[in-house]
């Protein structure tokens, strides 16, 4: 069976049917055991994160006893022995291959295209990245914004999301494909204007393209964000880029191809 956490809640077969997960409470401890696959969560952990400020009235130990059975039958009435939720000392594991969770599929296979990244392995890092990108269906379990543990596993996920799709941008960045990622790279821009490295990349695709001025146009509207929002300044690396860049300009003359989408 699979666990599907890069969108709403999915339980899906070998075959790839789907397996209603029995309420949204079953589908909120399993998704829950589901982010730290084959590990033990406390019993306090889970009554806290499950029920939050509201703990059931009958006492959160015997609820939580219950919500278990009713997972284990779900789990049971779909035929999937090879998991299930297991009893530990002081608290619940959820026994699965962790492969079978996009979510930890995900970090294992960004993480694997960042070390391919860094060893100068571009194909097999884009081929990786390519990867790992196209297990999300959308926003972590929308359904459960509401829950804490599932608010803060969907930002640190798409952190990771984020980090990852730079990093495929990255490995594709080179004179000839820098054109084709200026697309990409303006709407990921826009989406998150105080991310440094989306705007370091977009310079650099925007000077590869041949359009320095565009790329002192993308730091420009950084600055002004970082500081109207943060208080901040860019950092010393882009701080650099933003002078080479500059150089390469006043080398380059007043022309200047445009190049993507400029934006004001």
């Amino acid at each position: 069976m699979r666990l599907l956490l890069l969108g709403p809640l999915e339980l899906r077969d070998r075959d790839g049917r789907p397996i209603p997960p029995g309420g949204r409470r079953v589908g909120l401890l399993l998704a829950r055991l589901a982010l730290t696959p084959a590990e033990l969560v406390p019993t306090g952990t889970l009554i806290a994160d499950l029920w939050e400020d509201e703990p059931p009235a009958a006492g959160g130990i015997n609820a939580l006893h219950r919500l278990v059975s009713r997972a284990r039958r779900t789990l049971h009435r779909a035929g999937h022995d090879d998991v299930g939720v297991v009893s530990g000392p002081g608290g619940y594991t959820l026994a699965v291959d962790p492969a079978d969770v996009d979510a930890h599929r995900f970090e294992r296979l960004a993480a694997e295209g960042r070390r391919l990244l860094r060893t100068g392995t571009p194909e097999q890092a884009a081929s990786v990245l390519r990867e790992a990108l196209s297990l999300w269906r959308g926003p972590v379990l929308p359904e459960f914004a509401d829950v804490g543990f599932a608010r803060r596993a969907a930002a640190r996920l798409e952190e990771l999301r984020l980090a990852a799709v730079e990093d495929h941008v990255e490995v594709r960045l080179e004179p000839g494909r820098a054109p084709d990622l200026l697309s990409e790279l303006y709407d990921l821009t826009t989406a998150h204007p105080l991310r440094e490295r989306a705007t370091g990349l977009l310079m650099r695709a925007l000077q590869l393209s041949g359009s320095p001025a565009e790329a002192l146009s993308a730091y420009e509207r950084l600055r002004a964000a970082l500081a109207d929002e943060l208080g901040a300044v860019p950092s010393a690396e882009l701080r650099r880029l933003h002078a080479e860049v500059l150089t390469d300009g006043a080398r380059r003359g007043p022309a200047g191809a445009p190049g993507g989408r400029p934006r004001s």
